[in-house]
């Protein structure tokens, strides 16, 4: 997990599910190893490799957004 400019990045996570308005993963990095949480895609960085379900990769959210979840 890294942080910068306002972004966190979480490494090896999972999209489980989507909507228009969320997607649901399965974190794997940080303190909420192993979880599965709803993020709204507001809050998810255009540079972040998880967008849609099946993809798995490096999630970048907003710092605000970590903070609310207990990401960091």
């Amino acid at each position: 997990m890294s942080e910068n400019r306002n972004k966190v990045e979480l490494e090896d996570c999972l999209c489980i599910n989507a909507s228009k308005l969320a997607i649901q993963v399965e974190i794997g990095d940080g303190p909420k190893t192993g979880e599965v949480l709803w993020i709204p895609n507001s809050q998810v960085d255009d540079d972040s490799e998880v967008w849609k379900k099946g993809d798995k990769g490096t999630l970048i959210v907003s710092e605000w957004i970590a903070e609310q979840k207990g990401l960091i």
